[in-house]
């Protein structure tokens, strides 16, 4: 007894409408068991791997890669049986010898169930297989598997494997195998495109680019396309010719042709959700420009630290230290502002947001009580936040409930900016680059360590004075970390 069942794409949080197949684990054909990880997909918010919920044969992929679909749309079929899977047929199965007879059993006559078919084959009941061949594993990828099968067989293939595997042929030798010419009532062989080996993230970003994978020469291990890969061949230096993406000929129309990037996953939410907070929390940006040489000796005394020597330690994470301890003293900018209901929520935890620029966009994880933390302990934090975020590992769970922003922008060389409040917050703190430059200290002009911090805060929740008095906080604290202990 068998039975077809479709898995459909579901749900994975926040109440997120759709999905895009990102990279398929298993090929028509392949066996799964219960909790297999069967395909990657990308949501608006993180990459993530679907378990399959039934054990079976995939019998058919019924979404390609690349292809964003809704969620609740079948997105691959499992035979749950032990049947042939849909749409192949059982002249498909490889078999073990040229002539496949019952054991045991006194010889069939030809063209009886038992007996002999044309080919070579043993005939069977429709749906169960040749008695005694032996089933194989069908090849993942651009693999032929030889079989007797006419241009039924053939055919039936297509529809069930999506193309994704080569069509079956009749077995030949090296020397025969000579292209034909289609005939009338025959199916052309097709053949499933290769693919070049790389990381999602990385095949995310030849995406936006246009950038065709199979052009790039990889430098990775085992023939992986890498970041710097990508990066290079479209500044051209990986080109093998002139029409390279990135050193177009002098003239050429090429050079000034219009590139569109579909605007999906991770991008589409984060416009989305720009425009919305842009639009409807009236936006307050304030600046403070200071000497923050005491906290670039602090963070390098911390580094030789015993308990520091296994971590990253940088100025940001005094930053994110100092934001929390005027959180606590500043409740209005750890709150949101409530619509619906007319009122202003101050919020009992510290959720601090780490805004990541990853290849698939930015993202915003948040750390649970930060508050709560240790120096150490909200280190940690941070490395865990950062390498999982460059993986395009984060969860959607970890994206949400956050109560207050920092991002770094100091770490592309710039002073300072204006950033836009994450939905649902009060405040958001920009930190500028730390650069040396001539500052008066006491009388006299010295180098020293200077940088700029930008606060944006909702002014439906939060007054001038307000955001000033915890600007002023978290930038006394940075210039003079032993303020922190008056707190």
């Amino acid at each position: 007894m068998s039975d077809v069942k479709e898995f459909r794409l579901p749900d994975v949080g926040e109440g997120l409408t759709e999905a895009e197949i990102v990279g398929w684990k298993v090929a028509v054909g392949d066996p799964v068991k219960v909790n297999d990880i069967i395909v990657e997909i990308e949501t608006a918010k993180s990459l993530v791997e679907l378990p399959c919920p039934f054990a079976g044969t995939v019998s058919a992929l019924l979404v390609g890669e690349g292809v964003t679909v809704d969620v609740g749309t079948p997105i691959i079929a499992v035979q749950t049986g032990s049947a042939t899977p849909v749409g192949t047929s059982p002249v498909e199965t490889p078999v073990a010898t040229a002539t496949a007879t019952p054991a045991a059993d006194d010889p069939v006559a030809a063209g009886l169930i038992g007996g002999e078919a044309p080919g070579g084959r043993t005939a069977v009941l429709v749906g169960y297989g040749p008695r005694t061949t032996e089933a194989k594993r069908r090849p993942r990828k651009g693999g032929a598997v030889p079989s007797a099968g006419g241009p039924a067989a053939a055919q039936a293939n297509v529809q069930s494997s999506f193309a994704t595997v080569r069509l079956p042929a009749p077995e030949v030798g090296v020397e025969d195998a000579v292209p034909a010419l289609p005939t009338p009532g025959t199916t052309p062989e097709r053949l499933a495109p290769a693919r070049a080996l790389a990381k999602p993230p990385v095949r995310r970003l030849a995406k936006d680019l246009g950038i065709d994978l199979l052009a790039v020469i990889a430098s990775g291990p085992g023939g992986v396309v890498t970041r710097a890969d990508v990066e290079s061949y479209r500044r051209g230096d990986g080109a093998g010719d002139e029409s390279s993406p990135g050193r177009a000929p002098v003239g050429d129309s090429r050079a000034r042709e219009d590139v569109r990037i579909p605007v999906k996953g991770v991008r589409k939410m984060t416009a989305q959700a720009m425009v919305a907070s842009a639009f409807t929390a009236p936006h307050v940006t304030e600046w403070v420009t200071f000497d923050a040489t005491r906290t670039v000796k602090l963070v390098e005394r911390v580094k030789v630290h015993r308990e520091f020597r296994d971590v990253k330690v940088s100025p940001l994470l005094v930053v994110a230290k100092a934001v929390c301890l005027a959180l606590r003293k500043h409740p209005t900018l750890n709150a949101t502002y409530d619509d619906g209901a007319q009122e202003i929520v101050l919020k009992g935890a510290i959720n601090l947001g780490i805004a990541a620029a990853t290849p698939r966009g930015l993202v915003v994880p948040n750390i649970p009580d930060a508050d709560q933390l240790t120096l150490r302990e909200l280190a940690d934090a941070f490395a865990d936040l950062v390498s999982t975020a460059r993986e395009g590992r984060t969860q959607p769970a970890q994206m949400s409930g956050g109560t207050f922003t920092v991002t770094n922008v100091g770490v592309f060389g710039v002073d300072a900016g204006t950033p836009i409040l994450n939905p649902g917050e009060t405040g958001i703190l920009a930190v500028g680059a730390i650069n040396r430059r001539p500052w008066v200290v006491g009388n006299r002009i010295r180098p020293r360590w200077v940088t700029t911090l930008a606060l944006s805060f909702d002014h439906r929740v939060v007054d001038g004075e307000q955001g000033s008095r915890f600007l002023a906080d978290v930038a006394a604290i940075i210039e003079d970390p032993a303020s922190a202990l008056l707190l």
